[in-house]
């Protein structure tokens, strides 16, 4: 059984994507032979999720802003702009000037910057940010704590919660007040179902974060989304943000004019919710399989 995998592996440092990997196949055919949905057994509240999309790094301000001036024409609820020292308050501020007050819009640091970078980053609240994820390095809680104290714009942690126990530990010093699940960095869904029950027993909001899945991680993301604590557009993007064919049925926007703009439905099939096309894998694989058999 799934819930026998993580213990089963304990005995491995790390490789927890790995790990993950393997729990999620084994919760797939679990699931499925029992006839219910990942989202049915998550406890998933909503049949669609708000998304968001992640933009990194142009090689220009007119650049940056014209992709994101893409994804909002696609409909996308939620920018989130990676920054880093040289390219964060003039592009951050280019891009609140587009989508306006009301759009939302968060900054993701991924560990770039240290603590004499606390006043530059305390300037982010002139921008009504959602929230800026993970600035300083991962085991660096007590930094983190210090610019929680300095802004008023929300501090989240990602690469820092590994866990239930990191993610408890971490709001209880102060390091953060919202929390990026990904249960590819967590070890597999069933932690990161831990770690949503704690942030929501301690009424931390959590949204679900995107590590280039395929539309088979993409499936269990977006169910792992629909449950009550994800109160935050996530990183569940459509397939064709990264992908011009996905592995399976891709995933698509709600009608930019439509009632669910900006969202994905959330897969109600057995399971992922969605089948491989194995077809588009064989015509990709570098080479026929090899069957071994005996004598």
């Amino acid at each position: 059984l799934a819930a026998s995998v993580a213990p089963t592996l304990a005995f491995v440092a790390g490789h927890r994507m790995a790990k993950a990997a393997l729990e999620a196949a084994v919760l797939d055919a679990e699931l499925r032979a029992q006839g219910r949905s990942m989202g049915e057994l998550f406890g998933a509240t909503r049949d669609w999720v708000d998304c968001g999309v992640s933009v990194g790094i142009a090689p220009t301000l007119e650049e940056l802003l014209d992709e994101v001036t893409g994804y909002v024409e696609e409909g996308y609820r939620r920018i989130k702009l990676k920054i880093k020292p040289g390219w964060d308050l003039v592009p951050v501020g280019a891009v609140r000037e587009l989508l306006g007050p009301a759009g939302l819009l968060q900054v993701d640091a991924n560990t770039a910057y240290t603590a004499d970078d606390i006043p530059l980053l305390a300037e982010l609240d002139a921008f009504g940010l959602l929230l800026i994820e993970q600035p300083f390095a991962e085991e660096d809680l007590a930094t983190h704590v210090r610019l929680a104290e300095a802004c008023e714009t929300p501090v989240c942690l990602d690469e820092s919660i590994l866990d239930v126990t990191t993610a408890v530990d971490a709001i209880d010093r102060g390091a953060t007040s919202v929390v990026n699940i990904k249960p590819g960095r967590m070890g597999g869904y069933l932690e990161a179902l831990r770690v949503h029950d704690a942030c929501r027993a301690l009424d931390v909001p959590v949204w679900c974060g995107g590590m280039l899945e395929t539309g088979v991680g993409r499936a269990a993301n977006v169910a792992l989304a629909a449950l009550p604590g994800f109160t935050l557009p996530g990183d569940t993007s459509a397939s064709a943000r990264y992908f011009a064919e996905d592995v399976t049925e891709p995933f698509v926007l709600g009608d930019p004019a439509g009632e669910h703009r900006g969202q994905l439905r959330v897969p109600d099939a057995t399971g992922t919710g969605v089948t491989l096309r194995e077809e588009l894998v064989r015509g990709w694989a570098t080479r026929p399989p090899v069957v071994l058999t005996a004598g």
